[in-house]
């Protein structure tokens, strides 16, 4: 866009798009950072993923948040992708570059962030019980944060090996599979533990140590049951509500170039799961 007289257009992609905080977020970010922009919530069937694509960039949007299968749909469809987002297989964020439209996966910087504000990564073990998009960036960034060793733990086995074998295929991270069972073991030598799987999988740990950070992907209005869990062990913990306030920023940085307010957007994430 090149009038002043228009406004600089984002948007949700959703499937579904109902329920998802993004716009009560995004116009508190934007009125905090004194942005005439508009946010838009649309709602795209998966099998419209190129066609709602190819409008925001034909429109002149300045970018895009994805949720649900969208986010997997979205790479063949874009100019360029970013190496998290290949490694991940999947698009959290689209962002309008002079070539064209670029796809970007920030799940696992947020969670990196977010991390790094109770502890360094760098040496730590980390048990990643997950295999999905936002699990695999998640371990490509611990893997660049220099992890010792990553455990993934996934219900799908074939998932989990898939994952450790992409680990591999970058010479990241140390990685081997830990098997998913009724309780899951956490080794003694591991410190970090990160969970990226819904908060109703009825995922449970055999026990939990005091000395351990749990960091928890579910975001739900309440501390999710591994959250609970980790707490009442006395365990540092870290929940999704932060996780995505972290993500959030990134994203609102990556468009505009400014830092939004934490808080604020921590304010106004917890006003909206709990209205």
């Amino acid at each position: 866009m090149t009038s002043p007289a228009l406004q600089e257009i984002v948007a949700l992609l959703g499937c579904p798009a109902a329920g998802h905080p993004a716009q009560y977020l995004y116009d508190g970010a934007l009125a905090g950072a004194g942005l005439d922009w508009r946010f838009l919530t649309l709602d795209v069937p998966i099998e419209r993923a190129g066609d709602a694509l190819r409008g925001a960039d034909a429109m002149g949007f300045r970018g895009c948040v994805l949720s649900g299968p969208l986010r997997a749909a979205a790479p063949s469809h874009l100019h360029a992708v970013s190496p998290t987002a290949r490694f991940a297989g999947a698009v959290s964020l689209v962002e309008r570059q002079p070539e064209g439209l670029v796809g970007h996966m920030t799940d696992g910087r947020g969670l990196l962030e977010t991390l790094r504000a109770h502890c360094d990564p760098a040496g730590e073990r980390v048990l990643l019980v997950g295999a999905g998009a936002a699990a695999r960036a998640a371990a490509l960034e611990l893997s660049l944060a220099r992890a010792a060793e990553i455990l993934v733990c996934n219900r799908t086995a074939e998932r989990a090996e898939e994952l450790v074998a992409a680990l591999a295929g970058i010479d990241g991270a140390p990685a081997s599979v830990l098997p998913w069972g009724g309780e899951i073991a956490i080794p003694e030598q591991v410190g970090i533990v990160v969970v990226a799987v819904p908060a109703e999988a009825g995922l449970r740990f055999a026990e939990v140590r005091r000395n351990l950070v749990v960091a928890d992907f579910a975001l739900v209005p309440q501390p999710s049951p591994v959250v609970c869990a980790a707490q009442r062990q006395g365990a540092c913990t870290i929940d999704g509500l932060e996780i995505h306030c972290a993500t959030t920023a990134i994203d609102f940085q990556t468009w505009t170039g400014i830092e939004p307010d934490t808080d604020l957007l921590r304010e106004r994430l917890d006003e909206f799961l709990n209205a």
